[in-house]
């Protein structure tokens, strides 16, 4: 989930693999997983209220999805991300229900203004976020002034 404030600001929470001592901390977008049977929508939903305490309404549509395969505590995870867009008033980040490994890997957390996330040199998954989030905005405002744009991926 891409949860964005007025000004454009990007909430993104920081973390550290707790299997590497010394690793060096990165920076992701709230949500997570589904449960069975859970639709992707209702995860996100669900993911960013219990790791922000806000409660989200409507996402709209989908504006990027991929797979990815990554090394995190020492296993392997394969999965399957859709993100959702929405912009939203900031609110003060208060954790509802963190999941024992995120309570042991997640350190805090930030609303990053854009133009320094597109020029941060700091560990941001996915890669090139702030450029994406950059390009969907822009292609959201065209969309909503009628006039043609570059599309929704905006990526690189």
């Amino acid at each position: 989930m891409v949860l964005v404030d007025p000004t454009g600001a990007v909430l993104l929470l920081s973390g550290l693999d707790p299997s590497i001592p010394d690793a060096r901390p990165f920076w992701f977008t709230p949500g997570g997983g589904a449960e069975p049977g859970e639709r992707v929508a209702d995860a996100g939903r669900r993911e960013v209220e219990e790791e922000t305490g806000h409660r989200v309404g409507d996402l709209g549509p989908v504006v990027w999805r991929r797979r990815t395969s990554f090394l995190f505590d020492g296993l392997r995870f394969r999965q399957r991300e859709s993100y959702f867009l929405v912009r939203l008033p900031r609110f003060e980040v208060r954790p509802l229900a963190f999941t024992d490994i995120e309570a042991r890997s997640v350190t805090g957390w930030r609303w990053w203004p854009l133009e320094e996330l597109t020029g941060t040199d700091e560990t941001v998954y996915p890669h090139g976020l702030g450029t994406r989030v950059v390009g969907w905005l822009q292609a959201r405002d065209e969309s909503a002034r009628g006039s043609p744009g570059r599309g929704p991926s905006g990526g690189r």
